[in-house]
């Protein structure tokens, strides 16, 4: 009585032919006589089989058990009774009510796979839950187990070859082998193992280290980290989660200065002195400020948000990971010109004791309007010393320390740099609305037309200058220049020399076109890179002409300054 109070709902003109599976009947004689098919679906309705098989899946459905809509009813029952009627085919699955075959989701399941026909209850079933691998790991992802296995064969090896400990130079193997780090590393990662400060790396690392480094890098997962993160979690401090800190860096750097052998000149003679005038750099003068000075370098360039935090995004994004690991391979530790190279610093260190003639190791506006041979302006140095391109260390009013000179220094002979560009560009928008307009440019052009007129050379008018500045920086509105507008261009540099630099603008205007080809040649280099070779070229031919047995040189005391 069931299946025969069930309504036929829909057209039955919608049904698809090919859903009856008559191979005894053609398609198209089911679509151009449609009584016919209502017909044939009336019959399969009226069957006893039918009605068994739809009662079982209504069943079926109600207690939750899986719907197997691809047996017949005699299946269903456990039973091996007869096949369906005989205008199906044997074992097939009785076709769906009809339905609209206008865009039905079920309809173009069927069509798409007519092998799967069956009952409607199965298509609303509960799908699969496809399990997601886990892709957060709060410690760092667990290595693999053959690369867990590899690493732990090859710490043994190296702690079973001696009972008594790790040497030195074996432990600096173990940092570059295993952890994959630059070997000055050794002294501050046996730091991270040795938490319960028995023993340093000096000695012999002792046997129980063993299983103190196993329980640091591999159980703590750092197999897997890339060279960054590896780097950022040797140098953190553990109550420091986010950021490393100038301090952080100081170990490493004392040991590169001590072991590598590009510097081995500091420790072959003890008395070791480098003349510069009547400057005498002494060894200490090198261990004190050579560290200082390339930490202050690092965080120049790398840390562009200049609160002094170095967060492991920003230390990522630089090169200061590819010049260390560069350090490491490099006996010339000249020809590391990022941040490690020796002769830099001695530039940079030579400059700033030229300019402090109190030795005080501070400068103020009188010491800085000589900086070049007196080539900045006034207005310029006003503006450095108002501290609005960039705090300054020193707490010393009026006065600029060492720190706060290398950022001068690196900002002023590398004006190509973003950091230097957003130095210099604080320094014009006196207004600090981050435009700069014609007046202010106008402002710090006045000073240079001046001194040109009073070296007796021909002025070039502010308004010819600003067709310059236009055409060189093609900003994106003409009535001003947005520091957007200076990132995009290569000359951004020489404006601001035109503004303030009349030594480079005059350099500039009357360019040796063999220096020109010396920078195609070798675009590799950084105006710094030129500006540092130069200079240590001159220091070098000064400190030849210097009469060597010159007694009255003066000497640099570094026991006056505070230990680094």
């Amino acid at each position: 009585g069931f299946m025969m109070d069930m309504e036929i709902g829909g057209d039955v003109t919608s049904l698809d032919p090919e859903l009856l599976q008559l191979p005894e009947v053609s398609p198209s004689a089911l679509r151009t006589s449609p009584q016919f098919a209502e017909e044939l679906f009336s019959q399969w309705l009226s069957l006893p089989d039918t009605g068994r098989l739809v009662k079982s899946l209504i069943h079926d459905a109600k207690v939750g058990s899986p719907l197997n809509a691809s047996c017949n009813s005699s299946t269903s029952n456990g039973t091996g009774g007869s096949p369906l009627p005989s205008i199906f085919p044997a074992g097939s699955v009785p076709p769906l009510s009809p339905r609209s075959s206008s865009g039905s989701p079920r309809t173009m399941k069927q069509r798409s796979s007519p092998s799967s026909l069956g009952s409607p209850l199965k298509l609303v079933s509960e799908p699969v839950r496809e399990v997601i691998p886990q892709f957060y790991f709060q410690n760092g992802r667990p290595p693999p187990n053959d690369l867990r296995e590899q690493c732990l064969s090859r710490i043994n090896d190296l702690f079973s070859e001696s009972m008594d400990g790790l040497q030195v130079h074996e432990f600096k193997s173990l940092t570059k082998e295993i952890c994959k780090l630059p070997s000055f590393f050794s002294t501050t990662l046996f730091k991270k193992i040795d938490t319960n400060c028995t023993g340093t790396v000096t000695r012999c690392v002792p046997f129980y280290c063993r299983d103190a480094f196993i329980k640091y890098w591999v159980d703590n997962n750092m197999l897997t980290d890339d060279i960054g993160t590896k780097i950022y979690k040797v140098l953190k401090q553990p109550d420091c989660k986010w950021y490393l800190t100038q301090a952080d860096f100081k170990p490493i750097l004392r040991e590169l200065l001590a072991s590598h052998p590009g510097l081995e000149f500091l420790q072959s003679t003890p008395e070791f002195q480098e003349r510069y005038g009547s400057l005498v750099i002494a060894v200490g003068a090198v261990f004190f400020r050579g560290p200082e000075t390339v930490i202050y370098r690092i965080f120049y360039y790398i840390n562009r948000s200049g609160n002094g935090h170095l967060t492991l995004r920003e230390l990522k994004r630089g090169n200061l990971i590819s010049a260390m690991q560069h350090a490491d391979e490099e006996e010339d530790i000249n020809k590391v010109l990022r941040y490690f190279s020796y002769e830099h610093f001695y530039v940079i260190y030579c400059k700033f004791w030229e300019l402090d003639t109190d030795h005080d190791f501070l400068i103020d506006k009188e010491n800085l309007i000589r900086y070049g041979n007196h080539a900045l302006t006034y207005r310029i140095v006003d503006r450095i010393f108002s501290q609005i391109p960039r705090k300054f260390i020193s707490k010393i009013e009026g006065k600029m320390g060492y720190e706060d000179f290398v950022y001068f220094m690196l900002a002023e002979e590398d004006k190509s740099s973003e950091p230097s560009l957003e130095y210099w560009f604080k320094c014009i928008d006196l207004d600090g609305n981050g435009v700069l307009t014609r007046n202010e440019m106008q402002f710090f052009y006045e000073e240079q037309l001046h001194r040109m007129e009073c070296m007796g050379q021909e002025p070039v008018l502010f308004e010819d200058i600003l067709c310059q500045l236009v055409d060189m920086i093609s900003p994106e509105r003409e009535d001003y220049i947005t520091l957007r507008d200076f990132k995009g261009c290569k000359l951004s540099g020489h404006v601001f020399n035109i503004l303030f630099n009349l030594n480079k603008f005059m350099a500039f205007e009357t360019r040796d076109p063999f220096l020109i080809r010396q920078e195609r040649e070798d675009p590799t280099l950084t105006e710094w890179d030129r500006f540092a070779h130069r200079e240590y070229i001159r220091l070098s031919m000064e400190e030849d002409g210097e009469d060597a047995s010159n007694g009255s040189a003066e000497v640099w005391d570094e026991s006056l300054e505070a230990p680094f």
